[in-house]
């Protein structure tokens, strides 16, 4: 029967390269030497087995319909706040129809694809050798190494990809063919020397004059403890070569007097110590101990794939931490952000939170502003995302633990895609109008655009961030520091909500910007990096540190003041 059902595959796909076929993501310049800090290695292998994550289309009604409920349950001043969906209400509300599904599945099915629709029948992963894949898609597929993480190998198109026309028309995109994440420059923020003089009160050595938990909790009052409260949950996103010891995170709540470890594992590695991995987990574990974690590891370093992860899960975590970034902005097409976005809104829709650092390249992102000339300030995707929460880095402004600054090297500014949400217009418009913001040229960055960040926490290189790796003590800095941070305190006001009977607090930013004072306002610095030109923070909301840092004590009473289905209580 094996070679029957093989000749029908081949069949198909001849008939499929006699149809038309409809190049995909149209806007996405293929792969280039030139522009991708990513090195094309080698083909790939025939035999070599990958896997895709196929967005399908949605309607573009039930699409608004999703947009719709989802602004109404994250609003506290609207009827609907905390009346969150289900899974399986949210496939119901998508409505794909089963035959938009099938389609799509006999494509890849007679390609010889292994095939899993997702809950809400909006993605479908396929699982096929690679030789398959090119046919199946009309491309050439290669392995991809990057010279900071020589280790490190990812798959992807080396050309532009196609679709037969009736399957093209079902399908959003394929990812991630021709998305390049991004790999952060690790040595230049670990093993920092610390500058501080506040007392060291972890028993290792290593941490003396670097931010411990204990900082952590007096800056941002934390209180001592906090109790276990069921279904209150949280995560980290890790990525391909970062993943981490539990005898590095043991050896780090030892020292440090905190209850550290990770509750559940989805798509476990092998255990090797990764830098960002334990500096997510430690942190994220150091202010919301009482919470279990799962770190949700994704091998194929994917966003879209994650998301679908995340939003496929019946139990799904209730926070969401993620240091994750795209490459190239030539790279981010459309469609990508627009089925990141979906996503996004399928994950408020439930009640779950994502939080996204800032990056730390300043303004010009993780592309650059040129050399000669100064060229436009590249925001990053996601952390320009309406959707999601993103969170920017500060320092001390002294040696003590005290007021903040803007750390100069924290990604903030205006997205080129996305326009100013509703939620945000008064505070980007009350920036703008600010004496102190000093504007840079408007020609380098867009009037129109969201504004990002929403708050910040510490992440400077001032600063760094005392963390157990490899079995030593170093100092590490970023906003992938100040990530979790941000998460652990938004995962311990649902744990305070869920005890009371309410909901969890689901997409924040409607609730951060109708509460400006339960953040420490951060009213100085520019984050230019080593460039001529910047944001520069002033009081109240700006695109370096948002709001500002956290002040749990005034969260706790505004999150608490917050009645499901009456009006918010602005403090």
């Amino acid at each position: 029967m094996m070679p029957r059902l093989l000749s029908v595959g081949l069949f198909s796909l001849i008939g499929a390269s006699r149809a038309t076929w409809i190049q995909q993501e149209p806007g996405v310049l293929p792969y280039s030497a030139d522009r991708s800090s990513w090195v094309l290695h080698d083909k790939v292998p025939g035999e070599h087995s990958i896997e895709l994550t196929v967005a399908l289309r949605v309607d573009s009604d039930r699409h608004a319909a999703l947009e719709k409920l989802f602004w109404e349950v994250s609003d506290p001043k609207h009827a609907s706040y905390g009346k969150h969906l289900s899974m399986d209400e949210i496939t119901q509300l998508l409505a794909v129809p089963d035959s938009r599904v099938d389609v799509v599945k006999h494509h890849f099915e007679q390609a010889g694809a292994t095939t899993l629709v997702s809950p809400n029948k909006d993605m479908i992963t396929v699982t096929m050798s690679a030789s398959a894949a090119e046919m199946a898609l009309n491309t050439s597929l290669a392995f991809f190494k990057h010279p900071e993480r020589s280790h490190l190998r990812i798959v992807r198109a080396s050309s532009h990809y196609s679709l037969p026309e009736h399957v093209a028309r079902e399908v959003v995109m394929v990812g991630e063919l021709l998305q390049f994440p991004h790999v952060s420059s690790i040595p230049v923020l670990q093993n920092l020397n610390p500058v501080a003089s506040w007392p060291n009160e972890c028993d290792a050595a290593g941490c003396k004059g670097l931010v411990t938990p204990a900082v952590i909790a007096q800056r941002y009052k934390l209180p001592k403890q906090s109790d276990a409260v069921p279904k209150n949950t949280m995560a980290v996103a890790e990525y391909q070569g970062q993943y981490y010891k539990d005898e590095d995170l043991s050896s780090f709540g030892k020292s440090c007097h905190r209850d550290v470890k990770v509750d559940k594992t989805i798509g476990g590695d092998e255990p090797v110590a990764g830098v960002e991995a334990e500096l997510d987990i430690e942190y994220i574990k150091a202010v919301a101990p009482e919470i279990p974690l799962t770190v949700v590891y994704d091998n194929q370093y994917s966003l879209l794939n994650w998301v679908n992860q995340i939003t496929s899960l019946a139990d799904s975590p209730l926070v969401h931490s993620v240091s994750y970034g795209n490459d190239e902005k030539q790279q981010v097409s459309p469609q990508y952000m627009f089925t990141c976005n979906a996503a996004f809104m399928k994950a408020g829709a439930r009640g779950l939170s994502i939080l996204f650092a800032s990056g730390d390249q300043g303004v010009c992102g993780r592309q650059g502003c040129g050399i000669i000339k100064h060229a436009p300030f590249h925001p990053d995707f996601p952390g320009d995302s309406p959707y999601i929460t993103t969170v920017g880095g500060t320092d001390f402004k002294g040696s003590d633990i005290g007021e903040e600054t803007a750390w100069s090297a924290s990604g903030g500014g205006f997205s080129n895609y996305f326009g100013i949400p509703d939620y945000q217009k008064s505070a980007v418009a009350a920036y703008k109008a600010s004496p102190d913001a000093n504007l840079p040229p408007q020609e380098l960055w867009n009037n129109s655009g969201r504004g990002y960040p929403d708050v910040a926490a510490l992440g400077g290189t001032k600063n760094p961030y005392c963390v157990a790796v490899q079995g030593a003590f170093s100092g590490v800095a970023g906003t992938s520091a100040a990530c979790p941070v941000v998460a652990g305190v938004f995962a311990k006001l649902n744990g305070l909500r869920l005890k009371a009977g309410k909901s969890s607090m689901g997409f924040l930013n409607p609730f951060i910007y109708q509460n400006p004072a339960g953040f420490q306002d951060v009213t100085s610095g520019k984050n230019s990096a080593t460039r001529k030109w910047g944001f520069t923070a002033v009081k109240g909301w700006d695109p370096l540190t948002g709001f500002g840092t956290p002040d749990y004590e005034a969260l706790a009473k505004a999150s608490m003041s917050m009645f499901d289905n009456e009006e918010a209580v602005i403090v």
